[in-house]
């Protein structure tokens, strides 16, 4: 059966509605302007077109070409849309991919027009002119691959990043090629950078950290720029008064402060350091800006971000407040009582652990543990006295309450990022491995902490995977208590960022323990379970894997019932999981998938809305070519 005439209209004025929106792109900038443009231009001339067939009687024969062009032109503003609205420097570092993207488009674009029998349809003789010239242009266009582009930027960008010092006149033309001039620009891209990392669905290469460098140049370049004239005392002293608003980016969402040192939490929201480690050191596990569970208790450096506000407050004759490290003695006596570093009691503590007999070693170490959890300042001077070292040896100690406060010990000493280097060179991850996989739970549950807290560091991760530490962290997964089996999730989907250990985890049997979390609702597994199959299903033996354990009822379920975040994972999973597989479709198809993905893209999140989109729109193309083959 066909459309209804009604369906003909609704049909036809959303192609109208998409170019009217993708007109509005016409005016863009930048190095990918100029095929921007033209395709737009294209784009946009399908309009006289479309608008005489609004009140047009369309014969069923003739609805399917509009259909396909109603795909391309969706994916047409969806390109559009992540060109302007994302990150540039991202752009310029996949360039050739995006420029395939917008060949790909074309192409899309001149196979729908070749579906539509324009030549049939009723419409004036002009429109019907532009149209097969139109056609023509977008067949010459699919034949033609853009050459590059521009060869100024090109040279430019190789001398920005591969030169120490480079020219700031290279610099400027890069900044206005890319429209990143300005503090707002900047700022801007900043947040682009890190959204876009949050919810990358590969595996981030060494691109971030090119980005951050570009951009932190760029900004040093802006804060030349930024310079006044005339920089007298009472120019200053004027701007003091002036008072001027600080931006909302630029404060700490706790304290509301101007942030002097901003970090980075797992859910991609930025606070001040010291206000959100108090937040996490009373025990809390969520965001506080987004409410979503953290994934860990990590905090990233926002180094752009700190450089920006550095920038403004110098624009606006603001002094930076600096951090600033300050050590008191305790009292005599005062033991792990003591406010901050103690270095004489520290090194009385590791005269013990060299010396002492086991029960004094055990107090010795039980010290650490309480003085690296306390504070920053404990942590510098304990390392800096030699402990890490003596604490790595004890975690061989046949005493278990010894191994457990050592190991603990260095998992608070980790929290110091200089510390975890230490820890590492020490030979620490083989001796980890082993507590994790036979000390008592309470060693086991800190040691999967600590590999998660080495693990930030990219190296750590092949190291740690290589010493057998994740399938000792699934077994932890299996029989650890609550906290037990957190920790071990953070510290799996942490390691499986590495490609290398996604394959670990799946051969080490990972994927069925995860199934059965996803079905214990009340077990507070979800999250976490969710959070790992997502980094899986990126792989292949991962998607075998999922599959195999007959997890897309399960996945369908948590889509129509579940949490923003977690109807998020699971869509991205099962698009994974179907994408070219008839067959698993099919099974999402018959547990009710599409009418859960439809709602969830009414209501969810923006990348669940994409994931979902796509996996209807297969949907549909079954239920069309079943819908034939009935016919």
């Amino acid at each position: 059966m066909g459309l209804t005439n009604c369906s003909h209209e609704e049909l036809i004025s959303r192609l109208v509605d998409s170019i009217k929106e993708i007109s509005g792109f016409s005016s863009s900038k930048g190095f990918i302007g100029k095929i921007q443009g033209d395709l737009v231009r294209r784009i946009t001339l399908l309009s006289p077109f479309f608008e005489e067939l609004i009140d047009s009687e369309l014969q069923d024969e003739q609805i399917p070409g509009f259909e396909v062009m109603r795909i391309a032109l969706d994916s047409s503003l969806e390109l559009f849309r992540s060109v302007n609205g994302g990150s540039k420097l991202f752009q310029i570092f996949h360039r050739d991919s995006v420029v395939q993207k917008f060949h790909n488009v074309t192409v899309e674009i001149e196979a729908a027009l070749s579906q539509i029998p324009y030549d049939t349809i009723e419409v004036s003789e002009e429109v019907r002119e532009q149209i097969q010239l139109l056609h023509s242009q977008f067949k010459r266009a699919k034949e033609r691959q853009e050459e590059d582009y521009d060869t100024q930027l090109s040279d430019d960008l190789a001398i920005a990043e591969n030169v120490m010092d480079p020219d700031t006149i290279i610099l400027k033309r890069l900044s206005q090629e890319l429209q990143l001039s300005t503090i707002d620009e900047l700022k801007k891209e900043s947040h682009a950078i890190h959204k876009y990392f949050l919810s990358y669905d590969g595996d981030p290469d060494d691109c971030f950290e090119r980005m951050s460098s570009l951009l932190k140049q760029l900004v040093d370049c802006a804060s030349m720029d930024s310079s006044e004239p005339d920089t007298s005392a009472s120019n200053k002293i004027v701007s003091r008064h002036r008072s001027p608003v600080i931006p909302e980016y630029f404060r700490c969402p706790i304290s509301l402060e101007l942030m002097k040192d901003p970090v980075i939490v797992s859910t991609g929201q930025t606070y001040e350091r010291s206000s959100i480690q108090k937040w996490l050191d009373a025990g809390h596990k969520t965001c506080p800006k987004s409410q979503e569970t953290l994934l860990h208790s990590g905090l990233t450096p926002n180094y752009v971000l700190k450089s920006l506000i550095a920038l403004w407050c110098e624009s606006n004759g603001i002094e930076l407040p600096q951090n600033q490290a300050i050590y008191r003695t305790a009292k005599p006596g005062g033991g792990s009582g003591s406010l901050d570093c103690d270095r004489a009691f520290v090194r009385s503590l590791l005269e013990k652990l060299d010396n002492g007999a086991t029960e004094e070693q055990r107090a010795a170490a039980g010290e650490l543990r309480l003085l690296a959890k306390r504070n920053a300042d404990n942590r510098v001077c304990i390392a800096e006295a030699g402990a890490i070292p003596r604490l790595v040896e004890l975690l061989s100690s046949p005493d278990p309450r010894t191994q457990e406060h050592s190991v603990t010990a260095l998992l608070n000493l980790s929290i110091n990022e200089c510390n975890k280097g230490f820890i590492v060179d020490a030979g620490a991850i083989t001796d980890i491995v082993e507590v994790l996989k036979n000390g008592s739970m309470e060693a086991r549950e800190n040691a999967a902490a600590t590999l998660f807290s080495l693990s930030v560091i990219d190296e750590n991760k092949v190291a740690i995977g290589a010493a057998g530490a994740i399938q000792a962290l699934i077994s932890l997964l299996e029989e650890g208590t609550r906290r037990g089996k957190k920790d071990a999730a953070t510290a799996i989907f942490n390691l499986c960022i590495y490609q290398g250990n996604k394959s670990r985890a799946v051969k080490g049997g990972i994927v069925n323990p995860l199934t059965r979390l996803l079905k214990d609702a009340g077990g507070g597994m979800v999250d976490e379970a969710l959070a790992i199959l997502a980094i899986l299903s990126t792989n292949q033996e991962g998607k075998t894997a999922i599959a195999e354990a007959e997890s897309i009822p399960v996945l369908v379920e948590i889509i129509r019932t579940g949490s923003p975040r977690n109807r998020e994972n699971a869509a991205a999973i099962l698009w994974y999981l179907c994408i070219g597989n008839m067959e698993r479709l099919n099974v999402a198809r018959e547990v009710g998938a599409d009418v859960a993905l439809k709602e969830l893209t009414e209501n969810g999140t923006d990348r669940a809305k994409r994931k979902a989109g796509s996996l209807l729109e297969l949907i549909q193309q079954i239920e069309g070519v079943a819908a034939s083959t009935v016919e």
